[in-house]
């Protein structure tokens, strides 16, 4: 679906609503409400904006099956109703990528963070935001850094203890975990307890998390090339001077989507993605074991949206939604991956390759030779032990070659 030419002006209304309900409406919302012959809302926002004289109608399940049924009345006085500000992970902005602003009028409320800002004193601009509602747990863990201040929308009244038993599993048990039900109705409650102690009882389902990160725990470095450690796997691994290396020469950019073929442990398509929260990455590995490997790593270093294909490329690209960067570090010198992704990768991506042998050396060098872009070689030294004493011991040097497709 997608958006028409404009109408004559607005007709699609998109009311922010609190537990408050109709009191916390201003004048222009509640009005706007009321003129509606049709309302959409889940069955909680309908029952706080009653008594309605408009038709109303709950949200199905999955809610966008809803959505040409409400293109349909286009011209109609509509009303959707939403939690506090449609707009800050509500359903404001998939409505306005099928309805032009200028056909909408929206009326926000504060949204839960606002409120518990609000409530505790902390200012926004310093605070991670961070839902989980309908979203993996996992995905918190890359915000989980020494002294932050994360406020976290709840899948349900579950979430508060899920959140606490993962942040003292990591080493921060000593973090504030504090709990905001039912902010701004006659319900609201607020209460708090340490990570590792966790007790709070019969949380209400619509509440937010706020957390005071304390502790000497293990949080994620902000820098690419994390300690190999922190990945499982079977030798078949991008080390993380490598990785930091590769990370830098893929540049990535907001919103970009990788390809990692040849994944082995899924490093650097896991560090694509930690970079920032919009990029996306498809790991493709022709071993079941590793595949499984990957979504192991992925769900213990907060990035579980990651997509594992399983299969050999380049049989196993086909059908993938196209790159904007590939990444080739196992199998460059197979027959056709390193051409087929070419193929595919949008005009202005990036790929990058890695070879350790001769024969993968020689594949990158014949793809210099025809589409130029850089060739580097790298080599790195450990130390390592020598009897009592210590020496540099050198791991594989490492061809690399980057390319942008014109």
């Amino acid at each position: 679906m997608s958006a028409e030419p404009l109408s004559s002006g607005p007709w699609l209304s998109i009311v922010g609503i609190s537990e408050d309900g109709r009191a916390g409406l201003a004048p222009a919302a509640a009005a706007a409400l009321d003129a509606a012959r049709v309302v959409y809302g889940g069955r909680r926002h309908l029952a706080l904006a009653a008594p309605l004289d408009a038709e109303t109608r709950p949200w199905p399940s999955p809610i966008h099956a809803a959505y040409p049924e409400i293109l349909a009345r286009r011209g109609q006085p509509t009303c959707i109703l939403a939690t506090g500000d449609p707009f800050h992970y509500g359903i404001g902005a998939e409505i306005a990528r099928l309805v032009p602003p200028a056909e909408i009028r929206a009326f926000p409320q504060p949204s839960a963070f606002s409120l518990a800002c609000a409530r505790l004193g902390w200012p926004m601009a310093e605070c991670g935001l961070v839902t989980l509602h309908g979203r993996a747990l996992a995905r918190i863990v890359p915000h989980i850094q020494p002294g932050a201040r994360l406020l976290v929308l709840s899948w349900d009244g579950t979430t508060p203890a899920a959140l606490a038993d993962l942040l003292t599993a990591r080493g921060f048990g000593a973090s504030t975990v504090t709990v905001l039900e039912a902010m701004g109705g006659p319900r609201e409650r607020i209460r708090s307890a340490p990570a590792e102690a966790f007790d709070l009882p019969a949380i209400d389902p619509l509440n937010t998390v706020a957390i005071a990160i304390a502790g000497a725990g293990h949080a994620l470095p902000l820098a690419p090339g994390l300690d190999d450690g922190l990945f499982e796997n079977d030798g078949q691994l991008t080390k993380a001077e490598i990785r930091a290396l590769t990370l830098a020469a893929l540049r990535p950019h907001p919103g970009l989507h990788l390809w990692d073929v040849g994944a082995g442990a899924g490093s650097i398509a896991i560090e694509w993605m930690l970079r920032n929260p919009s990029l996306r990455a498809t790991a493709i590995e022709a071993r079941r074991d590793r595949a499984e490997r990957i979504l192991r790593n992925a769900q213990s270093l907060g990035v579980p949206d990651l997509a594992v294909v399983t299969g050999a490329a380049p049989d196993a690209l086909a059908g993938l939604d196209a790159p904007d960067a590939v990444f080739i570090g196992g199998g460059v010198s197979e027959p056709g991956i390193l051409a087929a992704s070419l193929a595919v990768l949008k005009p202005g991506g990036r790929c990058v390759a890695n070879a350790v042998t001769l024969q993968g050396e020689a594949a990158l060098l014949a793809a210099f030779a025809e589409h130029g872009g850089s060739l580097r070689r790298f080599s790195v030294d450990r130390a390592s032990p020598v009897g009592g004493l210590h020496g540099w011991r050198p791991a594989m040097p490492v061809t690399q070659w980057a390319w942008t497709k014109p």
